[in-house]
């Protein structure tokens, strides 16, 4: 479970009575994306004629350009999990950060999600002796990626949520 009990009200949409503007909520959305697409190559080095990892990252970016509905991107997540259930290491969690990616369209806070399980799949593919440094990396990289509108917010909701993302923002 990666989503907090009490929702943060920065990740809720003005129009549902939080505080994310619809610029922000699909820079999210664009960032999830970007760290699912960072590990990709994990899930179609194992199976590569499989598509559905990639296609939810497509559909994530489709809706955060305002090119399909929700629901859209939301199947595309659905296939994507579909994919990870029946794999393990880093195939499965690079199928996982597609799926999140793909419904920070539906909750904002599943930004997160995409960004822990890039660096899970990061670290399952890595040597033991090498996990914790590849690891820090990564999330490095994925910090790097934010654009200066949500940082602050990303970077303070790795603090806040860190020990129910597996620790793998603070390595």
């Amino acid at each position: 479970m990666i989503l907090p009990k009490i929702r943060d009200p920065r990740f809720i949409t003005i129009r549902r009575g939080g505080t994310l503007t619809d610029q922000n909520h699909r820079l999210l959305a664009i960032w999830a994306a970007k760290c699912a697409k960072h590990v990709l190559r994990y899930f179609e080095k194992e199976c590569p004629e499989d598509k559905r990892p990639r296609e939810a990252i497509e559909l994530a970016m489709a809706w955060a350009r305002g090119e399909i509905e929700l629901n859209g991107a939301k199947k595309g997540a659905f296939h994507s999990n579909a994919a990870a259930r029946e794999l393990v290491g880093a195939a499965r969690f690079s199928a996982y950060s597609a799926g999140q990616a793909a419904v920070v369209g539906h909750v904002a806070a599943h930004e997160l999600g995409a960004a822990a399980y890039a660096i899970k799949a990061v670290m399952a593919a890595s040597e033991e002796n090498e996990k914790r440094d590849n690891g820090r990396k990564e999330c490095k990289w994925q910090q790097e990626q934010l654009p200066e509108e949500i940082k602050e917010l990303v970077l303070e909701d790795q603090r806040n949520r860190n020990d129910i993302c597996w620790n793998v923002f603070q390595l």
